[in-house]
């Protein structure tokens, strides 16, 4: 049996076509591809935002701002030391861009101005850090973006 060209063509163009519509189904179907929102409750935290950026202003107008560096152990978080460091309190958020499962969060409590967060909670990648603190009723926010 012969196949003319118009024929051959319009066989190409329905498995091309199908080979598209396999893997958009694939995609949106395997529990492995999700593509969820960035956060759960992105309009909630929309309307705080203006309180995030007071937050963030406070703690740009401190002589020396949180610092944060891979060491050995983990990931070392050194707050300023001109503040009382027993006063403080707040949560450290760590998020992954790439798979929520992985995002948890630390209670602030110091007994120095240094907190450790171990490396057996943190895999290599790209983390998103959020660090919000109050000290002497005044809120303080820290964000970077980092490599572990």
């Amino acid at each position: 049996m012969k196949i003319n060209w118009g024929t051959a063509i319009v066989l190409v163009f329905i498995g091309f076509i199908s080979f598209i519509l396999f893997f958009v189904i694939r995609m949106n179907t395997d529990k492995k591809f999700e593509h969820d929102l960035v956060t759960e409750d992105y309009y909630k935290q929309e309307l705080a935002f203006q309180e995030e950026i007071n937050a963030e202003k406070n703690a740009k107008a401190l002589k020396s701002n949180i610092t944060i560096k891979k060491v050995s152990e983990g990931l070392l978080i050194t707050f300023p030391e001109d503040i009382n460091s027993k006063k403080l309190t707040g949560t450290i958020s760590l998020y992954r861009p790439s798979n929520k499962k992985l995002d948890f969060q630390v209670p602030i409590k110091l007994h120095s101005s240094e907190l450790l967060v171990l490396k057996n909670k943190l895999i290599e990648g790209r983390w998103n850090i959020t660090v919000n603190w109050e000290h002497e009723n005044t809120s303080y926010l820290f964000k970077e973006s980092f490599t572990y």
